[in-house]
């Protein structure tokens, strides 16, 4: 199977990552307005699902190294591919709160409070369960994020102020989502093997562990999704009927949105062998960088904001920017 051999190229691969992770959402703004984001989702799930079999039968059959897909599932343990799957499960209903997020509250405010949340967790809890990099400088950059998560949510208030149910809405949402996401990825993490070119017996290689993820994501989504189209945070509840009524372009662009997010996902999870966890899920999550520019600068939602809102953000930006560098540096 495909297995990394370098840190700089892990850091590449947790950049690839970066950027899908702060660029799928932008696909829910490319289907018809009347697809709301409920009937987008099933479709995303289904492109993960669908690229985590593509890649376990690729990267994950060929080469010399670690265990092909089907070799490795014969010999996995059952509570590793639970793990995984446990970790889906989580992950989706913290994507599913925080897609929620992004349609009441915007791009540039969910992504900076939801993920930004999930960073500072994500690290903390990964790190905990593998103390791996230099935890002054590690720590030092989930600091610096978690002030530009502060001035963001600051930048969030003075541009809806006198829309006080939209807004606590959505940042309810946003900060749910990002407690729960903290958690996902060491369930994930902790099924896998240690060494990824000579798995352990019974653990899981990257792409196994992929597979069982990307099934917990779709079984948990017809309970998961399937009560949010019945109840709602927005909008009237929504049937089966209504998502096979969608347009082929559509069905595809969630398909798409579901693969730029797993791209990110995959490469992320085959860098931490080498960048340790806590560090490849802590720049993965500098996807907050590029989601806020898209909402900023390309979707111009503080396009009202005035002139030391947009010092704020930018000050958000560079303090983002800083701790990501840090992150990086911390490596041993």
């Amino acid at each position: 199977m495909f297995v990394i051999q370098s840190y700089s190229t892990a850091i590449l691969f947790c950049i690839i990552t970066m950027f899908c992770w702060g660029s799928w959402a932008n696909t829910t703004k490319l289907s018809s307005s009347k697809w709301r984001f409920e009937l987008f989702y099933w479709d995303y799930a289904f492109g993960i699902l669908l690229l985590s079999i593509i890649m376990a039968f690729t990267m994950g059959s060929s080469g010399d190294t670690g265990r092909p897909f089907l070799d490795d599932l014969k010999q996995a343990d059952n509570s590793n591919l639970v793990s995984a799957f446990i970790g889906g499960v989580v992950f989706n209903l913290a994507n599913i709160l925080l897609v929620s997020a992004i349609a009441l509250a915007g791009m540039a405010v969910a992504f900076p409070v939801g993920i930004g949340i999930a960073l500072i967790l994500g690290v903390i809890v990964n790190y905990a369960g593998n103390p791996q990099g230099n935890a002054f400088l590690l720590f030092g950059g989930v600091a610096l994020i978690a002030i530009a998560i502060i001035i963001n949510a600051n930048a969030y208030k003075q541009v809806n102020k006198g829309n006080s149910t939209f807004s606590s809405k959505g940042l309810i949402l946003a900060v749910v989502a990002g407690v729960l996401m903290g958690f996902f990825y060491k369930y994930v993490a902790v099924s896998m093997a240690a060494d990824f070119d000579a798995p352990e017996i019974g653990k899981l290689t990257p792409y196994t562990a992929l597979v069982f993820f990307a099934i917990g994501l779709v079984v948990s989504n017809f309970l998961f999704n399937g009560l949010l189209m019945r109840f709602p945070f927005a909008g009237t509840k929504l049937s089966i009927k209504d998502y096979f009524n969608g347009s082929a372009k559509d069905h595809l662009v969630g398909i798409l949105g579901g693969v730029i997010w797993h791209i990110g996902m995959s490469f992320n999870i085959i860098a931490s062998s080498k960048a340790s966890p806590a560090i490849s899920y802590g720049l993965g999550q500098g996807a907050t960088v590029i989601a806020a520019i898209w909402g900023i600068f390309i979707w111009k939602e503080f396009a009202n904001a005035s002139r030391s809102t947009y010092r704020n953000l930018y000050i958000m930006l560079l303090l983002y920017v800083i701790g990501i560098a840090l992150i990086i540096l911390a490596k041993n």
